[in-house]
């Protein structure tokens, strides 16, 4: 737990620790941004369901959650480093709830969703998907026959609004179009992988219809980027391709349970990819490639300071974790030991480390491209 510093200080010297090596700052960006807009899934989510029940467990954000002294929580998704090293406002959820149900007088997941646009303006949602409505811990089984197979939870009940849908809603909340001066980061895709993964293993598709679906996913993504934020006049877009979900330790355990799966994820993420950055061609766009990142950490996990890359920092065994989920991860129910520059929070988030070496990639290439 941190004690006795504010946000403010907080977001100081974890950007400090971003800006190690790139000789980046507010004081010498070029460009000096007006606000800050984001488009995902969890990892990119900054308190969707950081309500009720979540937020009774000591949860809200998919890493090791902490909170500051006055009760608010520590900075630590890189959505929140990159805007305070910016000098934006620190990003809030624009859409905050639950559809799931209550367990008890203090665990309870059915929670009124709020929109809080125009002021919050970070829209990414832990288990949405590009276009589908229904992702991962979605109380909805949707019209996927036999059911949801992502882990679909009446019981948690996320919102998962697809990225298109937290297009359209900033746009519908800011006169439909963009100012041109707002910083935008999009990081999506990761949930589709694990939807159509979780159809092949399930024996509804075939593992050719996967890679399939995931070409169509990045196709998908690179056109609302261009339709619903460059083509509404956005000028600054910063979109970070899919990290290698088959090195993590979700992509061993399956990889485990049926030999060949994860050969089988890698294809669909830079798939994915490929499709994406052949989408993307505007120069007001800025592709970084965490995939190739994330593979180097793995590989050379010492040069980024990492300690573990196979293990998960948070303990997911029931009775211990309600919800086997960083979502509701803390001090509480980490594993014994340093866990302060372990890759992995559970088993595809990454940790507040993680979050930070994300955001020093996304600056060294936001410097290289010119924009600090």
């Amino acid at each position: 737990m941190l004690k006795n510093i504010s946000y403010s200080v907080v977001s100081a010297a974890l950007v400090s620790v971003v800006l190690a090596g790139c000789g980046g700052g507010t004081d010498n960006a070029k460009i000096q941004f007006k606000s800050q807009v984001s488009f995902g899934d969890s990892l990119s989510d900054v308190g969707s369901y950081a309500v009720g029940g979540v937020l009774a467990l000591g949860g809200g954000r998919y890493t090791v959650n902490a909170n500051l002294e006055n009760g608010q929580p520590a900075p630590t998704n890189w959505t929140e480093l990159m805007a305070a090293q910016l000098g934006v406002s620190a990003p809030c959820a624009a859409e905050t709830g639950l559809n799931g149900q209550t367990i008890s007088e203090t665990i309870n997941f059915s929670v009124p969703v709020v929109m809080h646009t125009p002021g919050c303006t970070a829209y990414a949602q832990g288990g949405a998907m590009v276009t589908y409505p229904y992702g991962p811990g979605n109380a909805n089984v949707g019209d996927i026959p036999n059911g949801n197979p992502v882990n679909g939870s009446v019981i948690l009940g996320q919102l998962t609004v697809p990225v298109v849908t937290q297009m359209t809603n900033h746009l519908a909340a800011h006169g439909g179009s963009y100012s041109g001066n707002e910083i935008v980061f999009v990081l999506a895709g990761g949930n589709d992988a694990l939807f159509n993964l979780a159809l092949y293993l399930d024996s509804r598709q075939s593992g050719a219809s996967a890679v399939q679906a995931m070409s169509v996913a990045g196709a998908e993504l690179a056109s609302d980027i261009n339709g619903l934020v460059l083509g509404k006049g956005a000028k600054y877009v910063v979109v970070l391709n899919l990290p290698d979900l088959s090195s993590t330790p979700f992509g061993s355990q399956a990889d485990s349970a049926l030999p060949g799966t994860k050969a089988l994820i890698n294809t669909m993420v830079t798939t994915f990819n490929s499709q994406l950055q052949a989408g993307l061609t505007s120069p007001d766009v800025l592709l970084v490639d965490a995939y190739s990142l994330s593979v180097d950490q793995i590989l050379h996990p010492s040069q980024y300071g990492l300690s573990n890359v196979t293990d998960t920092a948070c303990n997911l065994a029931s009775g211990v974790n309600l919800l086997g989920s960083s979502l509701v991860c803390n001090a509480a129910n980490v594993i014994a030991g340093d866990i302060s520059h372990y890759e992995f929070a559970d088993q595809v988030h990454p940790t507040p480390y993680g979050n930070t070496l994300i955001a020093r990639y996304v600056t060294s290439q936001m410097a290289n491209k010119g924009w600090l």
